[in-house]
């Protein structure tokens, strides 16, 4: 795998072979400490983030890497230079891999066709963020064992969610079944040839949910208005403590973060025994890992 530019291709083997390797360091596995050493991994961010760069850095540290942290505030694009010219210029200075976080759908693709190193995306517009989709089955394959059979509900702002379609991708290749529930005017078209059932009524399908996905609005990314208000959105979308009751006994809640509390998920819920919500934080590390060990070996 020279780059990690989304899930959408890969064969199930493919993915499987990278949560084997996660699981292999969350247990404690040979030392890789010398794998990176080093070497220079870029994190370049033109867009804000935590969890995915934190973890990113985290887990090019473990492998012996030094880490370089690019944000936008304060670079040579707000005077004008593109991205081409600003990734050939840090590439220029030695990295043995772009991790690419970019406002614009294709970009870290774009990229990949022009500069050497390996490329790894980070989250494309409202395209895809395949390491989130890898840590989240990874989530769930530690508590299931296998994904085979299984009902993932994915609930919210589909519409401009790079997680819901990683989670799509990879989520059905492992075997379950993907459920995107949200508005209408947040199911863009044409979800049901990807393989997923679509429904605008969250309260039918919760109670055949394994795991339920909960997805935040994404306000900055919405010209227009795409519901009445927050509130109703809340009031008919939102997993509160009363519809988190109609869940299967054992099934669980995830949120790829950052949330809206009281609008997506409710405190009591993000913070219940159902939750995987910090488990998937933490896996983070172990699967990007996987991943820059794949991509820069």
């Amino acid at each position: 795998m020279r780059h990690l530019l989304g899930i959408e291709g890969l064969r199930r083997a493919d993915i499987e072979a990278l949560l084997d390797r996660a699981e292999a360091h969350l247990r404690g596995g040979p030392d890789a400490s010398h794998v990176l050493r080093g070497k220079v991994v870029a994190n370049l961010f033109f867009e804000d983030s935590t969890r995915t760069r934190t973890s990113f850095e985290m887990a090019a540290h473990a492998l012996g890497a030094e880490v370089l942290n690019w944000t936008m505030a304060g670079s040579s694009v707000s005077k004008g230079e593109t991205l081409l010219d600003t990734v050939r210029n840090i590439e220029a200075t030695g990295p043995v891999a772009l991790v690419i976080r970019h406002r614009a759908a294709g970009a870290p693709h774009l990229v990949a066709r022009n500069v050497g190193c390996a490329v790894i995306n980070a989250g494309d517009g409202t395209h895809e963020h395949p390491s989130q989709g890898l840590l989240d089955a990874f989530t769930l394959r530690r508590r299931w064992g296998n994904l085979d059979g299984r009902t993932v509900v994915i609930v919210g702002d589909i519409l401009h969610s790079r997680v819901a379609r990683s989670n799509l991708h990879c989520l059905t290749a492992l075997g379950a079944k993907v459920v995107l529930c949200g508005p209408p005017t947040l199911l863009p078209p044409g979800l049901e040839s990807l393989g997923a059932e679509v429904s605008t009524r969250l309260d039918e399908v919760l109670p055949r949910a394994d795991a339920v996905m909960c997805l935040r609005l994404q306000l900055e990314r919405q010209g227009e208005n795409f519901f009445p208000s927050v509130r109703e959105f809340a009031r008919l979308y939102g997993l509160n403590a009363a519809r988190a009751e109609r869940l299967k006994p054992e099934a669980l809640v995830m949120h790829p973060g950052p949330i809206n509390r009281g609008v997506e998920l409710a405190p009591a819920v993000a913070d219940g025994s159902r939750s995987v919500i910090l488990e998937q934080v933490a896996h983070g590390v172990a699967v990007r890992r996987a991943i820059l060990e794949e991509v820069c070996r």
